[in-house]
């Protein structure tokens, strides 16, 4: 069985390829331009990798030829408001150029989408039926990638899924991005004796999935060739930014300086997703107490030269690792 995994040099590519590598008779093929994926995230990893761009169909169409499956990871996320464009051509053009390629070679589609598109739907817990208002030009491109998949579901019979991410977080995620994503930023400023920077008054819910119960997900999916419309990636623990501060604080023995800073705009301050869909389809998906996923966190973080400062105590690991995942009180 051929896969081939777009974005595969990114954070969650990296983490999925490994996973998939192992896998008998799995052959991984990977599309990504490196222009945030890094070749070293898959160092002997048993893979083939295609430095190009999805927009390039031509390449596209040669490394996806023979593939049962395209899980579609590969996305640009805006930096800065210039990027708006470029964002559309990657997110929104890109997924296209992928729907029409898994037509010509009649593979099933995993997409990438995000939590993002239910934007300022204030329903809490946000089930995938719910009506979506998208807040920011990411999440509205995120949303017209699934419209086209979901429209080529229709016309042509494309089996294909759309997976909206919540905040995941694991090994492999660094925090050197302009706006680098919430967890890696506040672990390396920890590592660093930096003060944590957050945006707003750090009450803002966020769910939490540890990236290797995403990944699971993702690979049974792709292994499976389902056709299951939009389905939330609720594989996490809903946490608000000061709980997730307290934990990390708890697990490094010291406490932590916080520094706030404005909300950001368009930022949906409460981000939880029902879970009933994804536990019906993918039964067994073991979502990781946040406490274990920190812990395995920073010491990959640690691991990685220039990323911390001096040394630090190594964090306990949870005394129950295997206990249901919950909301911290």
């Amino acid at each position: 069985m051929k896969i081939v995994v777009t974005g595969g040099a990114g954070f969650v590519g990296a983490n999925l390829c490994r996973l998939l590598a192992r896998q008998a008779d799995v052959e991984v093929v990977v599309v990504d331009d490196l222009s945030s994926g890094r070749l070293e995230h898959l160092h002997g990893v048993p893979v083939d990798v295609r430095v190009a761009s999805i927009l390039h169909r031509d390449a596209l169409r040669r490394a996806c030829d023979g593939a049962s499956s395209i899980v579609h990871l590969a996305a640009a996320v805006p930096d800065a408001d210039g990027a708006v464009w470029h964002c559309h051509d990657v997110n929104v053009t890109g997924t296209l150029a992928v729907l029409d390629v898994a037509r010509d070679v009649d593979a099933q589609v995993v997409l990438a989408s995000s939590s993002s598109v239910y934007g300022y739907n204030p329903t809490r817990p946000r089930s995938e039926d719910l009506l979506c208002l998208p807040a920011t030009p990411f999440a509205a491109g995120k949303l017209a990638a699934e419209s086209y998949a979901f429209a080529y579901r229709s016309w042509y019979g494309l089996r294909c899924t759309a997976f909206r991410f919540s905040t995941t977080y694991g090994p492999w995620q660094y925090p050197d991005r302009a706006r680098p994503a919430v967890v890696p930023a506040l672990v390396a400023a920890a590592l660093r004796g930096d003060p944590l920077v957050v945006h707003g008054d750090g009450e803002q819910r966020r769910e939490l999935t540890f990236v290797e119960s995403a990944v699971e997900v993702l690979a049974r999916s792709a292994l499976q060739r389902s056709s299951d419309g939009a389905v939330n990636l609720a594989v996490g623990a809903p946490t608000t930014i000061n709980e997730l501060i307290t934990v990390l604080s708890d697990l490094l023995g010291r406490r932590l300086a916080v520094e706030h800073r404005a909300a950001r705009a368009g930022e949906v301050r409460h981000c939880e997703s029902s879970a009933a869909r994804v536990q019906r389809l993918f039964p067994g998906v073991r979502r990781l107490p946040i406490e274990e996923g920190l812990v395995r966190t920073i010491v990959w973080m640690e691991s990685q030269a220039g990323v911390s400062g001096a040394s630090r105590r190594t964090p306990s690991r949870p005394s129950s690792p295997s206990a249901p995942c919950g909301r911290r009180p």
